[in-house]
């Protein structure tokens, strides 16, 4: 029997960065949404935390799972339940991008914590801001 730990910290945004997931509840929702569904399909999730115009993920690995299909069945199910569901107004869509970043298991801790500590860090410096920061210092192109 395989040993695998592979943990992938992913982020994703909205369609376009637009600040969809305004409300508090609707996050949680969301959030739990995701959780149970990424459970029923065998996905690890260990920690989540969905923002108004983005989601990080850390996520666990299976032996059989690749970065492309964990992205795909948490971003296109998640839409579709937010649609099907009329959660908001408009047609809900994730930015077809994402970033995913494997993590040692010595960085769990500090992972764990940036994530849980989203709201936080917000306050602090918008998304957007952080967004434009490390694009600019990894020298990379915007997502569009």
């Amino acid at each position: 029997m395989p040993f695998i730990k592979i943990y992938i910290h992913f982020v994703w945004t909205t369609k376009n960065f637009i600040p969809l997931l305004n409300d508090k509840i609707l996050r949680e929702n969301v959030k739990s949404h995701i959780l149970e569904n990424c459970k029923n399909k065998g996905i690890y999730v260990d920690q989540l935390a969905v923002q108004k115009e983005h989601c990080h993920c850390l996520v666990s690995l299976g032996k059989e799972q690749t970065v492309c299909k964990i992205m795909q069945l948490i971003k296109g199910e998640s839409a579709f339940w937010i649609n099907k569901e009329n959660l908001i107004p408009t047609r809900f869509e994730w930015q077809e991008e994402y970033y995913g970043v494997s993590v040692s298991e010595s960085h769990l801790p500090i992972v764990r914590a940036y994530i849980q500590n989203q709201d936080e860090h917000h306050g602090k410096k918008t998304f957007m801001e952080e967004y434009e920061n490390f694009i600019l210092k990894c020298g990379f192109s915007k997502m569009k």
